[in-house]
């Protein structure tokens, strides 16, 4: 089986790890700091805040942005659960924004609407969570500038999009967002196993995150308000001033993270190739083939194509299940979340986001990942081009 997507560990890799587990930290020690640092750096953010997932980063960042029972959480429904989780961990409400049938990302002109209803009826969103599908940036200069004008915060749900920028612009800058969230599991552009990491420019922000993934604990003894200020507290005392979590990532992990981050363009660019050499084998067959605007540089998490109904007599189901039985490991990215059951309970239904439930309907994700090799990728497209009837 060629699977859609799949790590590369190297000797490098290997060896870093090692030395973490033959020091004297495991967790909590120095290598958090320096992959924050490495991270913050690579894409021109102030600070960084790692923590042991891309879900608990939206968390904290959800937390830190001060979202509670009777907010409102708004993101879209083609993206993983985790995007809209996070605003019920914290008893807000949630709600989509339906996408744009070209590049798949959050349509701007469905936000602009969906916020001039919602202002009339005094119901804005807190947070708006615009997501960077499959690694192609959102367009958030425009989303920046309606966060400006009804008020709400942005998130930037970044986890494909490491090494992506827009307008030269690297994602995760936060020059268009109050925060930005990556993910690390180990089918993104880089792992480290399994984690995540929020970005902002803000200090407040960060400080309040670092709070948050540590159990509401703090250790500053410039920051403790129960402690004698006439005198140095003793070396055990800290105090919770939050209800926190453990969701602090390892030293082992953030080795793993810094080590892959020097071969983190390398592996944009070679995402990129394999991208092209799609785009031209799978032209003229009945798919809708990724659009990628020009002011964008994806990361190219993955590569989807769309199902064109009108074009072929085989379902979806059928198109899916055959390519599975020759070997090749295809997926959706990613059934509406606004249709799951949990969320259906909350009485969201068909129909409401149709541009997500029909590209929910049409959506294959082919292999993609860097060390796919070009025979593995022809072996792809012949069985793509057998399945559809154009070998």
């Amino acid at each position: 089986m060629i699977p859609y997507g799949r790590q590369d560990i190297s000797q490098a890799d290997i060896d870093a790890v090692v030395e973490v587990l033959r020091s004297d930290f495991l967790t909590q020690g120095p290598a958090i700091p320096r992959f924050e640092q490495a991270v913050a750096t690579h894409v021109g953010a102030r600070h960084a805040v790692a923590v042991n997932s891309a879900t608990s980063a939206l968390h904290i960042a959800c937390l830190a942005l001060g979202v509670g029972p009777g907010d409102r959480l708004w993101t879209v429904p083609n993206t993983f659960v985790a995007s809209a989780n996070c605003g019920r961990y914290c008893g807000a409400e949630v709600d989509f924004v339906d996408i744009d049938p070209d590049t798949w990302n959050i349509s701007v002109a469905g936000l602009r609407e969906k916020l001039v209803d919602a202002r009339e009826r005094r119901e804005l969103p807190k947070v708006v969570v615009p997501v960077h599908f499959s690694g192609q940036p959102t367009d958030q200069e425009a989303i920046w500038a309606l966060a400006q004008e009804f008020g709400f915060k942005v998130l930037e749900d970044a986890s494909h999009a490491i090494g992506a920028s827009h307008h030269g612009e690297p994602v995760g800058s936060c020059r268009w967002s109050d925060i930005t969230v990556f993910s690390f599991h180990p089918v993104k552009i880089v792992t480290t196993g399994e984690g995540g990491l929020a970005l902002t420019n803000d200090a407040m922000l960060a400080e309040r995150m670092a709070l948050f993934r540590s159990h509401g604990i703090t250790r500053d003894a410039q920051r403790f308000r129960a402690a004698d200020a006439s005198r140095a507290p003793p070396a055990w005392y800290y105090e919770q001033h939050e209800l926190g979590y453990n969701y602090r990532m390892t030293d082992i992990q953030a080795v793993l993270g810094i080590s892959q981050l020097d071969r983190l363009q390398s592996y944009v660019e070679r995402r990129n190739v394999l991208a092209r050499r799609y785009d031209a084998a799978l032209g003229g067959l009945p798919l809708a083939l990724p659009t990628i605007l020009k002011q964008n540089v994806s990361a190219f998490h993955l590569y989807v194509v769309r199902i064109q109904p009108a074009r072929t007599a085989k379902s979806h189901r059928q198109i899916f299940d055959e390519l599975r039985s020759k070997g090749i490991g295809v997926n959706l990215h990613y059934m509406p979340v606004h249709l799951q059951p949990y969320y259906r309970d909350l009485g969201f239904s068909e129909g409401q986001f149709p541009e997500a439930e029909t590209y929910g309907g049409q959506a294959i994700s082919l292999p993609l990942f860097p060390t796919l090799t070009f025979e593995q990728q022809e072996e792809v497209v012949r069985a793509l081009k057998e399945v559809l009837g154009h070998a």
